[in-house]
C-alpha cells in the first residue's frame, strides 16, 4: 500500500470513529442525562483515559515502532517478532499488578480525581464502582496499542485505525441494551468501556495472525531491546503529560472566568479535535513506521522524499480546515449547538473561541511530522524538551491574554503554543543537519498556499450570505451549512487544480495507491 493510500485509509477509518463518537455522545446526553450517575461515569472513564494517553498510546508507539523496525531490518521478522513477544509479557507484567493495586485502592484514588463527590455518598460509591469496572480497559487498549505497532511496521494500517470505531460500537449498543432490558445505565456503560477494550485487543490480534504477525507468548526477560524500550516510553509519557497539563491548566483559568467559559472551550474544542484527529493521526501512524524503516536501511532520499509528502498532506487538508473552522465558525456553531438552552450569545463566544483555536492546526500537524523525524531516529528527548517549552508558552500566554480576552484569550494561546512547538521541532532538526522534506516541498507548498487563500476567498463570500439570509430552523440551518461547505471545498479542489498543488488525476492515482 502507497504511503498516500495509507494515509486516507486511516485518515478515513478515524473520521468513521469520530463520527461514531459523536453519536455515541449524542445517545449518552439522551440515556443518561447529566446527573450524578453522569458524572460518576466520566469521572471514572477519565483515569484510564489519562493512562492511556500518558502511556499506552502515542508514548508506546513512538518508542516500539522504530525499535521493531530496526529489529526488523537488521536481523528479520522472526527477531522482531521475539521483541515484540518480550515487550508484551513485559508490559502485561507490569500493567497487571499495577491495575490490580489501582482497583483496590479506588476509593482513595477517586477522592483524589473527583473529590467533590465525597459529599454525595450515592455519586462518590457509583464512581468507585465504574472505576473498579473501566480500570482493566488500561491493560487490554495497551496490548492493543503493541499489537498496532507490529501492524503499522508492516504496513497494515487498517486494524489498527479500525480499532476505535470498536469503541463506540460496544457503548452503543450497551446503551440500547440498558433502555431494552432495563439495565442500570450506569453499570452497564462502565462493563461496556472493559468489553469494548477486550473487543479491540481481539480484533487486532486476529490481524496479527492473518498478518502473519502474531504475537508470541513467551517468558519475559528484559534484553538489551527490551531495556531500550522502557527507557523511551519515559519521555514519550512526559510529552504526553505535557498535553494533559495544558488541557488541566485551560480548564483551570476558565473556570476563573463568568459562567459558560467552560463549556465554550469544551464546545469549540471537541470542533477543532476533528481535522486533528482525523489527519493529526493518520501522519502519526503512518509516517513514523516508514521513516523508521528507511532510516534503519540508510535511505535518506526515501526519509526526505516521504517527510515532504507529509507536509503536504498536512498543509492540503490543515489549511482548508483552518479557514473553514474560522471563517464559517458562527454558522457551524449555531447549526450544530444552538438549540434549547444554548443561547445566540453562547453562540458567539463559542464561535471566537473555535476560531482561535483554528490558527493552531496547521502547527498541530506540522508537529506529527517533524515529531516523527526524531522519533525514528530513537531521539525521544528532544520532542519532549520542545513540548514542555511549548507547555510553558501556553501557561504564560493563557495568563496574559486570560484579562484582555476572556475565554479566548486562553484558546489563541493554545494556538500559538502549538504553533510555537511545530517552530521549534522544525529549528531542532535543521540544527542537527536533517533534511525537511525534499526540492520539489516549497514549489509545491506555495502553490497550496494560493488555493487555501482562493478557497479563503470564496468562504468569506458565503459567510456574508449566510449572515444576509440568517437561516432559522434546524432544517434550513442544515441545509445552508452543507450549501456552504460544499461550495467552499469544491473551490477549494478546483483551486488545487488550477494552481498545480493536487490534479484532479494525481488525487484518484493517490487514492488508489499508485504514487
Amino acid at each position: 500500500m502507497s504511503f498516500a493510500r495509507s494515509l486516507f485509509t486511516v485518515s478515513g477509518l478515524t473520521m468513521v470513529s469520530r463520527v461514531g463518537g459523536f453519536v455515541r455522545d449524542s445517545l449518552t446526553a439522551i440515556f443518561l442525562g447529566a446527573g450524578p450517575v453522569a458524572d460518576a461515569f466520566f469521572a471514572a472513564q477519565r483515569l484510564p483515559n489519562l493512562f492511556r494517553s500518558l502511556f499506552a498510546e502515542g508514548a508506546f508507539s513512538a518508542a516500539f515502532v522504530p525499535l521493531y523496525t530496526a529489529e526488523q531490518e537488521k536481523h528479520g521478522d522472526e527477531a522482531a517478532q521475539h521483541f515484540a513477544g518480550q515487550a508484551l509479557m513485559l508490559l502485561l507484567a507490569a500493567l497487571i499488578p499495577f491495575s490490580v493495586i489501582i482497583m483496590m485502592l479506588m476509593p482513595q484514588v477517586m477522592l483524589i480525581l473527583a473529590p467533590g463527590f465525597e459529599k454525595d455518598p450515592q455519586k462518590y460509591k457509583l464512581a468507585v464502582d465504574f472505576g473498579t469496572i473501566t480500570f482493566p480497559y488500561l491493560a487490554l487498549i495497551s496490548v492493543t496499542a503493541l499489537q498496532t505497532g507490529v501492524l503499522n511496521a508492516r504496513g497494515r494500517f487498517a486494524p489498527g485505525a479500525a480499532a476505535p470505531v470498536a469503541f463506540n460500537i460496544v457503548l452503543i449498543i450497551g446503551l440500547f441494551a440498558a433502555h431494552f432490558f432495563h439495565w442500570h445505565v450506569g453499570y452497564t456503560l462502565a462493563w461496556a468501556v472493559t468489553v469494548s477494550g477486550a473487543v479491540q485487543c481481539g480484533w487486532l490480534a486476529v490481524s496479527c495472525y492473518r498478518a502473519r504477525a502474531a504475537i508470541p507468548l513467551i517468558r519475559p526477560r528484559m534484553t538489551e531491546a527490551t531495556r531500550l524500550l522502557f527507557r523511551r516510553i519515559g519521555p514519550g509519557a512526559i510529552g504526553a503529560g505535557a498535553a494533559q497539563i495544558n488541557l488541566l491548566v485551560s480548564t483551570i483559568l476558565a473556570s476563573t472566568l463568568p459562567t459558560g467559559a467552560v463549556s465554550y472551550l469544551f464546545y469549540a474544542d471537541r470542533l477543532n479535535q476533528l481535522p486533528l484527529g482525523i489527519v493529526g493521526i493518520a501522519v502519526a501512524t503512518t509516517l513514523l513506521p516508514i521513516l523508521s524503516r528507511h532510516i534503519a536501511a540508510g535511505d535518506e532520499d526515501k526519509v526526505r522524499y516521504y517527510s515532504g509528502r507529509g507536509i503536504e498532506f498536512c498543509l492540503i487538508l490543515g489549511l482548508p480546515a483552518t479557514i473553514g473552522l474560522a471563517l464559517a465558525a458562527q454558522p457551524i456553531i449555531q447549526t450544530l449547538f444552538q438549540h434549547g438552552a444554548f443561547t445566540r450569545a453562547d453562540t458567539v463566544a463559542t464561535a471566537h473561541a473555535l476560531q482561535a483555536y483554528a490558527l493552531g492546526i496547521p502547527g498541530f500537524l506540522l508537529v506529527k511530522v517533524f515529531a516523527a523525524g526524531f522519533f525514528a531516529r530513537h531521539d525521544t528527548k528532544t520532542p519532549v524538551k520542545v513540548a514542555l517549552a511549548a507547555m510553558a508558552a501556553n501557561v504564560a500566554g493563557s495568563l496574559l491574554l486570560l484579562g484582555p480576552l476572556q475565554h479566548v484569550g486562553i484558546a489563541l494561546a493554545n494556538a500559538v503554543a502549538v504553533s510555537l512547538n511545530a517552530s521549534l521541532l522544525y529549528a531542532a532538526l535543521r540544527r542537527q543537519g536533517v533534511p525537511v522534506g525534499d526540492d520539489a516541498l516549497p514549489a509545491r507548498a506555495r502553490r497550496i498556499m494560493m488555493a487555501a487563500a482562493m478557497m479563503a476567498a470564496v468562504t468569506a463570500g458565503a459567510t456574508r450570505v449566510w449572515d444576509i439570509i440568517a437561516p432559522v430552523g434546524i432544517w434550513h440551518e442544515i441545509m445552508c451549512l452543507v450549501a456552504l461547505i460544499t461550495l467552499s471545498g469544491l473551490s477549494y479542489a478546483v483551486a488545487l487544480h488550477v494552481t498545480g498543488a493536487m490534479r484532479w488525476r494525481d488525487a484518484l492515482a493517490a487514492a488508489r495507491g499508485k504514487i
